[in-house]
């Protein structure tokens, strides 16, 4: 806030506000200057908000508690900057109406430039334990999946017994609804789980990921049920060297797009590439979707401390689908795979 001018902030997206100060509640405003942090929250969370915040002080706001941090900046500072990301026109007309009229019209002014966000995107040594902790949990649902998966099962029946182990083995729950697409489904790239049966012959994707101590896992394999054709044979082969060659290029310096083009040219070469429709990773952390984006064109820098996935995929209408991803994070000298359960052909 320094480096920017700033002498206060208004922070109200929940991710942001649990990272700078530990609370956990659905409704939260932190407002922040120089010399003061302050978390306002209504009177559910009295006792939570006392025993999980750190770094400011909370007060109960017996109405609105977005109204009273306003309030109490507009006693504080002369302007104050907001995440426009996270606000929207209808909240913005809320934080003016709790400010005196006098300073309606210049108090708030919109971040150009993320701030929260790009701070998130580099976890310090706990973090990664933890994200550690999340991917492996994963490794193991999938492990233990694997003979669950037979022709005729429903993809929700799949689906359901994969989130109820999550539950049994300590997850807080998904980080995002499970992804089962079977048969010409998998050709769906967020074919989520419907009553579909899984096919005698075909692939099946299982895309899914659970939280753990607030943090969010996100893994996907894709195994075949039956003999595959040899189509989908060399099909799977491509997308494995495609996933293989952007994990190599995951290092500190590399730009997001250079690994982004890493699995794309293998996929080009292969004759595939049009087949790979959509971007080959993000951030993941306290959110599924996070800073850095791993796509072509991006040349933002990676960092130490980045936790990315890598997750290209082919998608045939009609015929089949394939995605494998793994969880990275950049390390001093190069990356480690927080996901290391096997990627290698799995024929049921």
């Amino acid at each position: 806030m320094r480096h920017g001018s700033m002498e206060a902030l208004l922070i109200t997206h929940l991710p942001d506000v649990r990272w700078l100060c530990g609370f956990t509640g659905s409704n939260a405003a932190l407002a922040v200057t120089a010399g003061k942090a302050v978390l306002f929250t209504d009177g559910r969370y009295t006792t939570q908000a006392k025993e999980e915040t750190r770094g400011a002080r909370v007060t109960i706001a017996p109405k609105s508690a977005l109204k009273e941090a306003c309030g109490w900046l507009a006693a504080q500072a002369a302007r104050a900057w907001f995440d426009p990301e996270h606000t929207s026109v209808a909240a913005l007309d809320l934080m003016r109406s709790a400010l005196p009229a006098h300073q309606r019209r210049g108090f708030f002014a919109p971040l150009q430039n993320p701030l929260l966000s790009e701070l998130r995107m580099v976890k310090d040594t706990e973090e990664l334990r933890q994200m550690a902790e999340a991917a492996a949990l994963g490794c193991s649902l999938f492990e233990a999946m694997l003979p669950r998966i037979e022709a005729g099962v429903s993809e929700i029946a799949v689906a359901a017994e994969l989130e109820f182990l999550a539950r049994g083995l300590g997850a807080e729950g998904m980080s995002f609804e499970t992804i089962v697409a079977s048969g010409a489904r998998s050709a769906l790239p967020h074919g989520r789980a419907t009553q579909a049966r899984l096919p005698r012959k075909g692939f099946v994707t299982l895309d899914f990921g659970v939280i753990l101590n607030g943090y969010c896992s996100d893994m996907t394999r894709t195994v075949h049920v039956g003999r595959a054709s040899d189509e989908a044979r060399s099909a799977y082969d491509a997308v494995l060297d495609a996933q293989e060659a952007a994990v190599a290029a995951v290092r500190p310096g590399a730009t997001c797009g250079a690994v982004d083009e890493a699995a794309r040219s293998v996929l080009r070469k292969a004759g595939l590439a049009k087949y790979f429709t959509h971007s080959t990773g993000h951030g993941v952390g306290l959110e599924i979707h996070e800073q850095p984006r791993i796509a072509a064109g991006q040349e933002m820098q990676l960092k130490p401390g980045m936790v990315i996935t890598i997750e290209p995929g082919v998608y045939l209408a009609g015929k089949f689908g394939i995605r494998i991803e793994d969880m990275v994070a950049v390390t001093d000298s190069g990356n480690r795979v927080l996901t290391p359960v096997t990627k290698g052909w799995i024929e049921l």
